[in-house]
């Protein structure tokens, strides 16, 4: 009797200790997706039902919209973003609108892209959600859903201010939330990654009050700073990129705030970037009162890939050696996990650095060698050979056979090509932006896809042509890697196909467009307006008009250097390699959920995530799909996640692995949960976009919770 007293105050305890709130972006400032609530068990899960549903409007009829945003939930209410990028406050236990606040309607302040969550901070009476959109920071009052005229100007700071250099004309969006330490918001974004100009993604934090800049790291470095030498002379003052566009994991304890950061730009080809590259590709460890750097470790080294670190990393402790360590763990799109000491960057795995080939571009120089953890072993397949040719029918495996032998011979870190480079895990990981989760116990739970897809390079300019003398050449070489250069656009990516475009638009709407940009596309307002109205004609199908001879071709002189026209090459597109059934090439799974004990380095289990239900009706075994979006785990035993292409959440059981229930969703949900309790009740919300990979739009908030 004794012993059951014992245990019923025990949970007793720690329910009433569990945080009824999902008060920062992914859980914590650790990053860690977890929740002490423990009401939805493996037990009872089976009984989740619909709680309510929040529709927000603004989902675009084209499907090109999402939402990506994992909502806050501050004492009963879910602070959320629509499709089109308004803020929203809901009532959290019935769905009901409180307030929403559309930057549109604010003078001089545009709205673009995407937005995967909000920060919130509070003194005393002074609430306030810091919001970014397109290349705005937004302090709204938490009660109201107005701005705060004290913070910047008006209630608003522009990011393109106090980068170093003129970035007003370049491609910024604050897509994640930064973090809080004390009153200060450390802040990163998403830069433009293609051969156009691109601003330096330099890390910064605000004053929470003011929003004035408190302090600036430089991740392309500068004169006299450490890694000014791992690049060309003055690269800071024309390279872009370098920056943090996933989010930040922050040890307050310590006053340490964990920064990983993007490749440099251009993303495919490094010859006016040649050396290693700090801080590209690194994980970093800054002071966070003062910016100053504490330690770093390059992941990859003059990246040539696209290998950004796609996710925020999880702050956990392992015990190694009967020691426990405090420990920060950083999940890459190779499908690796970097696991380090946290106060001293030390590895808890040795890593060790593997040749790799060489570049056959002109003027390229790939780095020798790639650092490569010991342990854990990958989440992703390494290698796509022969043998991993897809086997899901007989048709399938022909048609990409007839591909994969035109394509050079696949190796991990195989350079760009001309004639076609097998990119694997491709571009979107590997790991993801949604991340991984951590326990208490050091367990990391990730998400993982394995897509290959086929990168091939083409040059800018014709054979003894002047670069950038016509429309044609410009598109060519900042346009045609997300349209492609056939026009035809992609559908998985989002962007529209331009056949037919003069049909629907006039000359002013396409400047219109280059100038501003548009969702997910960025501005191209650093092109002159000769060069603006060339491709402009060039996209119309109206007759091609040559620049000036006076012009040098169009070429512009930005930041110092000669940046447009001196880039050699462009991409064809961000290409899946598919079977002609429009599935990947490669044998499933093609999407897995892990878990990884990062005490000793091995796997605990590995399950598909999701699947194609018109394969499994004709007996092809869950495939598992391409994902987006991380999990969530709980005190309760359960890991929730949504992402998957075939539009459900489902939750497992957090020690084995087993799929325990599942819920259809209205669109498909391409973000991370978030777990909350109001009154007792212990709810699961999920945002439901889609609109990526090909599926429809949405615009719903969907909650779950067990029967009252």
């Amino acid at each position: 009797m004794k012993l059951r007293v014992l245990a019923f105050l025990s949970l007793a305890s720690l329910a009433s200790a569990a945080d009824v709130n999902w008060s920062t972006y992914l859980g914590d400032k650790a990053s860690s997706h977890f929740s002490t609530l423990n009401q939805i068990t493996p037990e009872n899960v089976g009984g989740l039902e619909l709680a309510w549903v929040y529709r927000a409007g603004g989902a675009d009829p084209n499907n090109r919209s999402q939402i990506q945003c994992n909502p806050l939930v501050i004492d009963g209410v879910l602070y959320g973003t629509t499709p089109d990028q308004q803020l929203v406050a809901v009532a959290a236990d019935s769905g009901r609108e409180i307030w929403r606040f559309d930057p549109a309607k604010e003078k001089g302040i545009t709205k673009a892209g995407v937005n995967r969550g909000v920060v919130f901070w509070s003194e005393g009476a002074d609430r306030r959600i810091l919001y970014g959109n397109d290349h705005f920071l937004h302090a709204i009052d938490a009660a109201t859903g107005r701005r705060i005229p004290s913070f910047g100007d008006g209630g608003s700071i522009d990011l393109k201010d106090d980068l170093g250099r003129d970035a007003s004309k370049l491609a910024l969006n604050a897509t994640t939330p930064g973090v809080i330490f004390g009153d200060l918001l450390i802040m990163g974004m998403r830069l433009g990654e293609g051969p156009a100009p691109a601003a330096p993604g330099h890390i910064r934090a605000y004053s929470v009050r003011t929003g004035k800049l408190a302090w600036r790291f430089n991740t392309i470095p500068q004169p006299g700073e450490v890694g000014y030498e791992t690049w060309p002379p003055n690269a800071y003052r024309y390279i872009g990129g370098v920056n943090v566009w996933t989010g930040f994991a922050l040890d307050e304890k310590r006053g340490l705030v964990f920064c990983p950061t993007g490749s440099a730009a251009f993303d495919f080809w490094g010859g006016n970037r040649i050396g290693q590259n700090l801080f590209a590709n690194c994980l970093i460890a800054l002071d966070a009162k003062t910016g100053q750097r504490v330690w770093h470790q390059q992941l990859v080294h003059h990246d040539m890939w696209d290998r950004d670190l796609p996710a925020p990393p999880n702050l956990l402790t392992v015990t190694r050696d009967g020691k426990k360590i405090d420990a920060v763990a950083q999940v890459t799109k190779s499908g690796h996990v970097f696991t380090f000491n946290r106060e001293t960057g030390v590895p808890i795995f040795p890593i060790r650095e593997v040749p790799v080939p060489a570049s056959d571009l002109q003027g390229e120089s790939a780095w020798p060698t790639q650092p490569l953890p010991t342990k854990p072993a990958p989440f992703s397949r390494q290698l796509f050979t022969y043998d991993e040719i897809t086997n899901i029918s007989p048709e399938s495996h022909r048609a990409v056979l007839e591909r994969f032998t035109k394509l050079k011979p696949h190796t991990p870190f195989l350079p760009p090509s001309r004639e076609g480079s097998i990119i694997f895990p491709g571009f979107d990981g590997g790991a993801e932006w949604g991340g991984a989760a951590a326990d208490p116990d050091g367990i990391l739970y990730v998400n993982g896809n394995e897509m290959a897809w086929i990168l091939n390079m083409v040059e800018t300019k014709k054979s003894g042509s002047e670069p950038l003398a016509s429309g044609e050449a410009i598109f060519t070489q900042i346009c045609a890697a997300c349209h492609g250069i056939d026009r035809k656009g992609n559908v998985a990516q989002n962007v529209p196909t331009l056949h037919g475009v003069e049909q629907k638009l006039k000359k002013a709407d396409v400047l219109a467009l280059l100038k501003t940009g548009r969702g997910v596309m960025p501005s191209f307002g650093f092109l002159s307006e000769r060069q603006q109205d060339m491709v402009a004609d060039h996209v119309l199908g109206a007759a091609p008009a040559a620049a000036p001879a006076n012009t040098g071709g169009g070429r512009e002189e930005l930041g110092g250097a000669d940046v447009l026209g001196s880039i050699p090459y462009t991409t064809t597109g961000y290409n899946r390699f598919l079977d002609a059934n429009g599935y990947p090439a490669i044998k499933p799974p093609w999407g897995t959920l892990n878990a990884i004990d990062l005490n000793t380095g091995e796997y605990r289990w590995r399950v598909p995530l999701g699947e194609f239900p018109e394969l499994t009706a004709k007996g092809v075994p869950p495939t598992g799909t391409e994902n987006y979006g991380g999990p969530v785990v709980t005190a309760g035993g359960l890991i929730f996640i949504a992402a998957s292409r075939d539009e459900y959440l489902r939750a497992f059981d957090r020690k084995t692995g087993q799929e325990l229930w599942k819920a259809k969703l209205p669109a498909a949900g391409y973000a991370t949960p978030a777990t909350y309790s109001v009154n007792g009740r212990q709810y699961i919300v999920i945002a439901c976009g889609g609109g990526k990979i090909g599926t429809k739009s949405g615009d719903a908030y969907l909650a779950f919770a067990l029967p009252k």
